[in-house]
C-alpha cells in the first residue's frame, strides 16, 4: 500500500534512504568511533557485550536524526552533536539489551541475543552500564537542556515498559493505550534525538519544539510499521520470527482493529495464542489470513501514514535546505520500508 504524504511538491522532492544516509555519512563514521572509543574503556567483558550488540546491525535511524537536525539548523554537524548521536545509540542499545530480557527473546537481528549468549545476569548489568555512561557523557556537555530532555525520555521509556508489563496478556487493549505505548517506548526516544540535535547547534525554542513534535510523530510511524511488518514480513528479514508480538503476549494495531467488532471467534484465537505463547492450538497461518483479510494491515498502515504526514508538517518552519529534504523524506523511507 502507498501511503501519500501531504507535502506540496514543489517543495519537496523525496530522498531515497541512501541519499538521506550519505549526507551524514561521515558524521556517522565518527559516531562509530566515539562509541567504541567509551567502549575500550570498559571492563573486557562489558566490552565484549557491547561490541557484540553494537555490531549487530540496525539502520542508525536515531544517531542520523540527531545528525541531520544539527545540520538542519546550523549546517554542520559539531563534536557535541557527534557525541550526542552516540550517547542515543548507547541509549537504543541498552533498551534493547532490557527488551531482550523482559520478553525473554533468543533472537535479536537475526542472531542469538546477548542475554542468551552471556546470561541474564551479565547482560543486564551491561544495559545498566550503557545507560550510566550515555548519561556520563551527556553531562559532560554542561547543558541542562540536553539533560532534561534525555532525563524525560528516559522515564517515560521506562513508564512505557512497566505500562506494557501490566497489560500483557490482555485482549483488551484500546487503540488509545497501544498509541501511549508506542509514544512512551519508541516515539519519545526519536523526539529526543531530533530535539536534542537541534539544542546543541543552538535552535530556538520554536525550532527545538518544531523538531520534538517532528521526531515524536516519526517515531510513532516507525513503530505502527514495525507492528504491521511482525505480520507481513519473512523471519530472514526481522531477524526474529513472524508474529512475535502476539506470542510475547502483547496486542499490536492490527489486532486491536481485529478485536474491535466484538467477533468472539477471533478473540477466543487471539487470548489462545497469548495464553500459550505459542502458535499449538491455533495456527500462525490462521491469524496473518485474518489480518490481511478484515483489511487491518491496511488500516494501520494508514494511521502510520497519518503520523508520517504530521511530521512533515512540523518542519514548515525551516527554510529549504538538502537536510530538511532528508527529513521530509525520512517518514516516507519509514512507511514504505519492508523490513
Amino acid at each position: 500500500m502507498q501511503i501519500r504524504l501531504q507535502v506540496p511538491e514543489a517543495e519537496y522532492s523525496p530522498m531515497t534512504p541512501e541519499e538521506i544516509f550519505s549526507l551524514v555519512q561521515r558524521d556517522l563514521a565518527l559516531v562509530e568511533e566515539e562509541f567504541d572509543r567509551n567502549l575500550s574503556d570498559a571492563s573486557t567483558l562489558v566490552s565484549a557485550i557491547g561490541r557484540y550488540l553494537h555490531d549487530g546491525g540496525g539502520k542508525r535511524v536515531r544517531p542520523a536524526l540527531v545528525l541531520l537536525a544539527s545540520r538542519l539548523v546550523c549546517g554542520e554537524a559539531s563534536p557535541s552533536a557527534i557525541r550526542l548521536a552516540a550517547v542515543m545509540e548507547m541509549l537504543h542499545t541498552a533498551t534493547l539489551v532490557h527488551d531482550d530480557i523482559i520478553d525473554e527473546a533468543r533472537v535479536r537481528r537475526g542472531r542469538t541475543s546477548a542475554n542468551v549468549q552471556w546470561g541474564n545476569d551479565r547482560t543486564v548489568l551491561v544495559g545498566d552500564w550503557l545507560y550510566m555512561t550515555a548519561f556520563d557523557m551527556s553531562l559532560r556537555e554542561r547543558n541542562f537542556a540536553i539533560l532534561d530532555s534525555l532525563t524525560r525520555m528516559t522515564r517515560l521509556m521506562v513508564d512505557g515498559e512497566i505500562f506494557q508489563l501490566s497489560l500483557v496478556g490482555n485482549s483488551h487493549i484500546t487503540e488509545d493505550e497501544h498509541l501511549d505505548i508506542v509514544r512512551r517506548k519508541t516515539a519519545y526516544m526519536f523526539s529526543a534525538c531530533a530535539e536534542v540535535g537541534g539544542i546543541v547547534a543552538g535552535a530556538t525554542h520554536e525550532e527545538q519544539r518544531a523538531l520534538a513534535r517532528y521526531g515524536l510523530s516519526v517515531g510513532v510511524s516507525f513503530q505502527l510499521i514495525d507492528d504491521v511488518l511482525d505480520f507481513v514480513s519473512t523471519e530472514a528479514k526481522l531477524g526474529k520470527p513472524v508474529a512475535s508480538d502476539i506470542r510475547e503476549g502483547k496486542l499490536t494495531l492490527p489486532l486491536i482493529y481485529l478485536l474491535e467488532n466484538g467477533n468472539e471467534e477471533y478473540r477466543r484465537m487471539i487470548e489462545t495464542v497469548m495464553r500459550e505463547r505459542a502458535f499449538d492450538t491455533v495456527r500462525r497461518e490462521d491469524v496473518l489470513r485474518l489480518v490481511h483479510e478484515k483489511g487491518t494491515l491496511k488500516r494501520a498502515r494508514a494511521e502510520a501514514g497519518r503520523y508520517a504526514s504530521e511530521a512533515t508538517e512540523a518542519l514548515s518552519i525551516f527554510p529549504p535546505s538538502p537536510y530538511r529534504q532528508a527529513l521530509l523524506s525520512v517518514p516516507r523511507f519509514i512507511v514504505e520500508r519492508e523490513m
